[in-house]
């Protein structure tokens, strides 16, 4: 099992004034673009092995993400503690290197995000300005190929709409959320709320950091940051379907219902115009603007121009959001997919391991 908070690492080593963690696993592909990023921070307020530290757990990675990870000077590559029983593999690898964090503050971001200039600094007074322990960023998703284009806007109105970050960071509201690809953490605070250890076996460990953090008051600040970084989370269809399979049921309480809703927008923006063509291929001659088939019409109308008015608040492009209606019926699979496995056959699978849900 993963040792226990050391002290001494915590408390009285010299300190720093940040820590970097970056867990990955078989992120070859990405961990590069995301070092270079790091490392390439232009503060000079950030000197490499002076006032913080940048630490790479490779969790048991099949490829080369451990030796492109050694390829940078001055970044810490190490192995995580045993898996146990238990834990995930992400907080068993987080909870590994914060054990040997020795900042003031610690950063978690995924493999896969890259960081804008100066963005470091940047965010370590943003949370000293607004006085909180947790501080998280939603990234600029950056996506290809039509599926993802089309599904990934979908998903994210639906959290921007069930996570407002304005919400989120309400210190009077228990609603709370937080993004794992850049969770940064008082490193006081991060022991008051026992690191991730006292999320060892959460799927969305990220969440109930931050839920532990309103709880035990240390203030909690969440907002869509494209300023900040980028990522692109997925890769592949495939990877796509795995990792909202995963988190879709754990997101979204309703996952049924949310799925039941987004069948009856492919309902009413695909049946209201057929239905209404109908009306006028049947020569019905009402008065010409008060029709079945133009009432038909106008509530199509009324019904696209209210879907769409959701989806942006996505943050997406607006291509992307034109062609997210081609996405509702994967969406709707996804959501059930989701609900099966995480409530009724109670396990998920990421990255070739099965977690109990």
């Amino acid at each position: 099992m993963p040792e226990p908070l050391l002290e001494t690492k915590m408390e009285d080593a010299a300190r720093m004034e940040l820590t970097v963690i970056v867990p990955a696993r078989d992120e070859e592909d990405c961990v590069g673009a995301c070092l270079a990023s790091l490392v390439g921070q232009s503060d000079e307020f950030f000197l490499l092995g002076r006032d913080w530290e940048l630490l790479v757990v490779d969790d048991g990675s099949t490829d080369r993400t451990g030796e492109i990870a050694k390829g940078f000077a001055g970044v810490t590559v190490m192995e995580p503690a045993r898996l146990e029983k238990g834990w995930t593999g992400k907080a068993n690898a987080c909870w590994t290197a914060a054990q040997q964090a020795r900042g003031s503050w610690l950063l978690f971001t995924d493999a896969d995000t890259v960081h804008e200039a100066g963005n470091l600094r940047r965010a370590i007074h943003e949370a000293e300005k607004h006085k909180v322990g947790m501080l998280s960023y939603s990234p600029r998703q950056l996506v290809s190929g039509i599926w993802q284009r089309a599904l990934m806007p979908l998903v994210f109105c639906e959290l921007a709409l069930s996570y407002p970050p304005e919400k989120v960071s309400n210190p009077e509201l228990r609603i709370a959320a937080a993004n794992g690809q850049f969770l940064l953490v008082s490193a006081e605070g991060y022991k008051a709320i026992g690191g991730h250890a006292s999320v060892k076996s959460e799927i969305l460990e990220d969440v109930e950091l931050a839920f532990l953090a309103k709880k035990r008051k240390v203030g909690l600040r969440f907002r869509y940051a494209a300023d900040a970084l980028s990522t692109r989370m997925y890769r592949t269809t495939g990877a796509m379907l795995e990792g909202w399979t995963k988190n879709l049921a754990l997101l979204f309480g309703n996952s049924l219902m949310l799925a039941a809703w987004r069948i009856l927008d492919v309902a009413l923006l695909v049946g209201l115009p057929l239905l209404a063509w109908a009306y006028w291929g049947a020569g019905v001659q009402q008065l010409p603007w008060f029709t079945a088939g133009w009432l038909l019409a106008l509530v199509w109308l009324r019904n696209l121009w209210r879907f769409y008015a959701r989806v942006a608040k996505s943050n997406f492009p607006a291509l992307d959001v034109a062609i997210s209606p081609l996405a509702l019926p994967l969406f709707a699979f996804l959501l059930y997919r989701s609900w099966f496995q995480n409530k009724i056959l109670r396990r998920v699978n990421w990255k070739g391991r099965t977690y109990s849900a």
